[in-house]
């Protein structure tokens, strides 16, 4: 059922002009609400499940711009649930999780999620990074005008105004983190970029802590554009510095 608050001022919506609708998905009945109260407040349509086997159903049935959903639960939990949309959709996944060590984050991030919120949380700043997710995404999602934004390196290319990445003419799907970073990483080909200046680029926040989450995304990256993801030809590492796009010839 479709649960959207009266205190909202402004509809958040897509560029087809249909409200943006966030799946959150908790257990905890107590915090779904409260994120529900704050995100309906910004003017987004939100949708309530409970346990992973149901936030799939909700997932098949209804058309979700993004996913909140905690680790811990019953049925399914949060990280098998990932694994599965993952199969078929790209959306903004963010995790919540008690769980604070850097191992549960990477457990996290490895599986697909795009961003990890530890509880407690503010709820401000949940909202400030759900706004972020959608943002990329339906940048990501759009094709706009055609103006030949491309950029190649080698065999790998990018076309911006379709947001379409092919390696050797086979297309490779990311999700718009891993786009996000690759783009980057290709506009600026030889330009090497350290953890921090990919982070602040493409998160737009300061960089504190952030080498796992970064190197995370950065070797899913590479097992989608490389052939053998051990010996890249495209993203190399400069020991010690970063990493970078090799310069095509």
């Amino acid at each position: 059922m479709r649960n959207i608050s009266a205190g909202k001022t402004e509809t958040r919506r897509n560029r087809e002009g249909k409200q943006l609708t966030i799946l959150v998905c908790d257990d905890d009945r107590e915090i779904v609400e409260a994120i529900e109260i704050y995100l309906a407040q910004e003017g987004y349509e939100i949708l309530k499940a409970y346990d992973g086997e149901e936030a799939l159903s909700m997932m098949k049935s209804n058309k979700v711009d993004l996913l909140i959903i905690d680790v811990m639960m019953p049925k399914l939990d949060g990280i098998r649930a990932t694994l599965k949309i993952r199969e078929e959709s790209s959306i903004p996944i963010i995790i919540l999780s008690a769980k604070t060590e850097d191992a549960d984050k990477i457990l996290g991030l490895n599986v697909g999620a795009d961003d990890y919120v530890t509880k407690p949380f503010n709820p401000l700043e949940l909202v400030a990074r759900v706004k972020s997710q959608i943002r990329r995404y339906t940048t990501l999602s759009s094709s706009g005008e055609a103006s030949d934004a491309v950029y190649e390196a080698g065999g790998l290319v990018i076309n911006d105004d379709l947001k379409k990445v092919t390696v050797d003419g086979e297309e490779v799907k990311l999700t718009p983190i891993e786009y996000n970073i690759l783009l980057l990483l290709v506009k600026n080909q030889g330009k090497v970029f350290s953890i921090s200046q990919i982070y602040e680029n493409i998160w737009n926040e300061e960089a504190v802590g952030v080498d796992n989450t970064v190197a995370v995304h950065i070797r899913h990256i590479r097992e989608k554009i490389e052939i053998n993801p051990k010996e890249p030809r495209y993203l190399k590492v400069v020991w010690g510095v970063g990493y970078k796009i090799e310069k095509s010839n």
